[in-house]
């Protein structure tokens, strides 16, 4: 069994570096400063860790979650209480990783046919092996790489490691650690080969666009050092688990528990995507939420995404952006034949159904993050739902500045020139001096 990675209580302070030892030496004071009198602020719950030792005080920071609403409506309104559909929910921005003993076992999965990954993927190897004494897992098509083995260095520890093969070898229970050397698409391959419970990932920005690796691999060791440690946030993406039903195959059922099997399930971080292939007709699908029609698309297709991969696909065909702590599903439509169909986002719990229209002039297509495409039929039928098991995702700093950090690197969000002020403006009128005009269009009108 890997060392099951834990996400620590509420009262943790997602800004601080404490290890399970300094937490035990805190002593807790709650300040509730929650609105009995009923004003509009927010309820603030705000909780004080004193160290006894040099007495720091760690004031943590607001949740993430929003805060639980006033359940009596008017004088005699209430929400009716049930037990049995009680929920506690942590705050993601509390969830930080721990160990249950020293991980010894780590998979580091780089990106193919890239050369300038080979260097820093030997000298990340070398370090596990030989400083932290760790047993490292990589695929055996790696060892297969010719620039690779050219390398006196790797060839050193070439024997050192252990191999497996996507698609025959099973990794469940056998890896505590997953560092991804790399893009975007390492990460979705960690996903890939983890159907089930996912071990803690840390991705390097090694690729191009890097929206979902936070880490810089210059100071490697010291991060990695950090996060075995147990000194990092956690961000939880979550998958959605999709099964297809086949109307020429009896119907197998499989819960996120595995209480029965299906090879037919597949888990997903960005998306899985129904279009109509290479037909030329439009692509006719019926969309059910929780068993009720919903409506039909009629255009490319269609796209299932979670808050993670609502900056994927789904961005580009006009879906907004989701963090990923908000439990919830995206739903886009690619290219829809109307002016009214717009993207819609539903909660996490529900479950989508997809399926070939009867009056289709033509089969679907689906793919899951890109990958085991495969044919719909009349008759089949997909279903969506959220996965209990996450993408355990070990952030830079932390869920919020690592988010809007990849927007502003990765996609350059809300770039544009600054407008000038209004003492700009009133320079130039009364001067009307060309000089002073092409001195401001020098001047530096864009933040860095």
């Amino acid at each position: 069994m890997f060392p099951i990675p834990m996400v620590q209580d509420a009262i943790f302070p997602r800004h601080s570096s404490l290890n399970i030892e300094e937490f035990n030496n805190f002593e807790l004071f709650d300040i509730n400063v929650s609105n009995n009198n009923n004003d509009n602020d927010d309820n603030v719950f705000i909780t004080d860790m004193v160290d006894l030792k040099s007495q720091r005080v760690l004031r943590r920071t607001r949740s993430l979650n929003a805060p639980s609403p006033f359940q009596q409506f008017g004088p005699c309104g209430r929400i009716m209480k049930n037990s049995a559909m009680v929920m506690q929910i942590q705050d993601p921005a509390s969830q930080r990783l721990t160990w249950y003993k020293p991980p010894l076992t780590v998979l580091v999965i780089k990106k193919v046919s890239d050369a300038s990954v080979l260097a820093p993927f030997v000298q990340l190897v070398e370090w596990l092996l030989q400083e932290k004494n760790m047993v490292v897992w990589v695929e055996s098509a790696v060892l297969e790489d010719s620039l690779l083995n050219e390398n006196d260095r790797f060839r050193s520890i070439r024997d050192k490691l252990v191999t497996f093969k996507d698609g025959r070898d099973d990794l469940t229970d056998r890896i505590d650690f997953i560092v991804c050397l790399g893009g975007d698409g390492t990460l979705l391959y960690a996903s890939l080969l983890f159907q089930q419970s996912v071990p803690p990932v840390m991705a390097f920005h090694l690729g191009s666009l890097g929206f979902l690796t936070p880490f810089r691999f210059d100071n490697f060791q010291e991060q990695l050092t950090n996060v075995l440690e147990g000194h990092a946030a956690l961000t939880l993406r979550s998958r959605l688990r999709c099964v297809v039903n086949r109307k020429s195959e009896k119907r197998h059922e499989r819960t996120d528990d595995g209480s029965k099997s299906a090879a037919n399930s597949i888990l997903v971080l960005n998306e899985v995507v129904i279009d109509r292939g290479p037909s030329p007709y439009l692509s006719n699908i019926d969309l059910f939420l929780d068993g009720k029609y919903i409506t039909s698309v009629q255009g490319d297709g269609l796209i299932v995404s979670t808050p993670t991969g609502s900056t994927a696909y789904a961005v580009a065909a006009g879906a907004s952006m989701i963090h990923p702590s908000v439990p919830a599903i995206l739903v886009t439509p690619i290219c829809p034949h109307s002016l009214s169909f717009r993207p819609i986002v539903v909660p996490a719990g529900v479950e989508l159904k997809i399926s070939v229209s009867p009056e289709s002039r033509n089969t679907s297509w689906v793919s899951f993050d890109g990958r085991n495409r495969q044919e719909l039929f009349h008759g089949d039928s997909l279903r969506v739902t959220t996965s209990i098991y996450p993408v355990p995702s070990i952030c830079a700093l932390d869920q919020i500045t690592d988010w809007f950090a990849s927007l502003a690197d990765g996609l350059h969000w809300n770039v544009r020139k600054r407008q000038k002020c209004l003492d700009e403006l009133s320079d130039l009128t009364a001067s009307g001096s060309e000089d002073t005009l092409d001195e401001l269009e020098n001047m530096k009108l864009y933040d860095v």
